[in-house]
Order: C-alpha cells, then sequence, then structure tokens
C-alpha cells in the first residue's frame, strides 16, 4: 500500500479586503483568511474575514466589500461543505464574519477566548452572530496544540486574550508562521514593542512576539505573514498561486 503524507501540501493566501484603516497613525487594511490543504485531502481554513453587513465607526473611512471568503474557495473548486476544520484566531470582526458558513467543519478555537467572548464582551460582539451560531460544532484547545502532522497552533494572547497564532510545516518551502493579529505589521515584529490601540495587554503581547521570534529562530521558518501589512502582502503569493 502506498504511503499517503498527511502533512500539508499547499498553502494558499487569501486576501478578501485592502481597504486601508487608520491606526496609531499607521495604515494597515488587509483583511484576509487562509487555507491549508493536506496530503491526505482534508481543508483546513484558517480565520473567515469581515461579515458582509459590516459598516464602520464613524467617522472611519467607507469600507468597501471586495470579496469574501466564500467566493476565493470557490475560485478554487471548494464550497464550505469542503472544509473540514477552521482554525479560529480570535473572534474579532474581520476575522470571524463568515465562521457560520462552514456548520460541516470542527472550529479550533484556545478555551480561554471562547470563554471570554462567550462570557458577553463587547469586542466581540460585531460577529458573534456568525462565530456564536448554534449550529457551529467546536473543538477548545489550552496552549500551543498540534492540530494535525505539520500544523502547530501556537498561543499568543496579548493583542487579545487566548489569541492563536499558526505554524505550517511545507514539503518545499519549509516552515511557514501564520502571525495573524499576534503581529500584525512587520515592523512591530521586534523584542520590545509597545501595545496598540486594539491589543489588549502589552506585556503578554510582548512575551508573544518574542515567543514568535524564538519560534522563528528554532524552527528555521522560511516565512512570516503579518495579520494585516498591505506591503507586505503586494509581494505574498496569493490565491489561485499557493506555496508547497
Amino acid at each position: 500500500m502506498r504511503h499517503v503524507d498527511s502533512g500539508p501540501r499547499r498553502l494558499y493566501l487569501l486576501p478578501l479586503e485592502s481597504t486601508t484603516v487608520p491606526l496609531a497613525g499607521s495604515l494597515y487594511g488587509m483583511v484576509v483568511s487562509y487555507l491549508i490543504q493536506m496530503g491526505d485531502g482534508r481543508n483546513i481554513l484558517v480565520d473567515s474575514g469581515i461579515p458582509a453587513e459590516y459598516q464602520p465607526p464613524a467617522g472611519a473611512p467607507p469600507h468597501t466589500h471586495k470579496t469574501n471568503v466564500v467566493t476565493r474557495l470557490a475560485d478554487l473548486g471548494l464550497r464550505p461543505d469542503d472544509i473540514d476544520t477552521l482554525i479560529c484566531t480570535h473572534f474579532d470582526v474581520d476575522h470571524a464574519g463568515y465562521h457560520d458558513a462552514f456548520t460541516g467543519a470542527e472550529l479550533v478555537v484556545q478555551r480561554r477566548h471562547y470563554d471570554v467572548a462567550r462570557g458577553g464582551h463587547a469586542r466581540y460582539a460585531g460577529a458573534q452572530v456568525h462565530w456564536g451560531n448554534p449550529a457551529l460544532r467546536y473543538r477548545l484547545v489550552e496552549g500551543d496544540t498540534e492540530l494535525a502532522p505539520g500544523v502547530m497552533l501556537l498561543e499568543t494572547s496579548g493583542h487579545a486574550p487566548g489569541h492563536q497564532s499558526v505554524l505550517v510545516r511545507l514539503p518545499r518551502s519549509g516552515p511557514v508562521l501564520l502571525a495573524a493579529d499576534a503581529v500584525v505589521l512587520a515592523r512591530l515584529f521586534t523584542p520590545e514593542r509597545k501595545i496598540w490601540p486594539l491589543d489588549d495587554d502589552e506585556e503578554q503581547l510582548r512575551a508573544s512576539t518574542r515567543k514568535l521570534l524564538d519560534v522563528v529562530e528554532r524552527e528555521r521558518v522560511a516565512l512570516v505573514v503579518f495579520g494585516h501589512d498591505a506591503d507586505q502582502w503586494q509581494g505574498l503569493k496569493t490565491t489561485p498561486d499557493f506555496y508547497e
């Protein structure tokens, strides 16, 4: 019998929005999802983007809906039912807006984050109708967790309690770190980084940043993808292209 490698085979970066948003004197605006295709045929999605009904707060730049994760998957010949697992980095409105499209998947989130959001934290109310849909099936994990061969969840609190990043070990590209909102911009990937207005806890944020810097060195990470860095995303391979 031929051995089937069950580890990651392809990583697709799915840009959903590119509207810039002012934050602490800087501009960042990528809203994204990621698709990990495994050697055994499983499809793992990371985050689901901003909901269609989202309206920016008063005084913010107008928001332009360019596409959504369901459309991006359709471009690859996939339907929501083809997604086996949805990794939830956290429940901010720009990361959890289409979770309820994936009722057939197992959703994986840090227990701490789920408990805080379920406890009624106002920050996560913007997408609660989507991540809190009773039809969804959650798996709660605690701390760093090997989700599947070659797919590691890294607990990275600081931006949000129980935030998680994802390390994907690809056969040709090598390890790729999806930092998500633990590090939103490349220039913030430093040991002494400071808290930003949307971050939750400076001490935890700095500890998580140092943790990821250690992962990059220890694992010889080939690529770090920062959660909202529009400048970086201009130079990345995005769908329909992929990393392998």
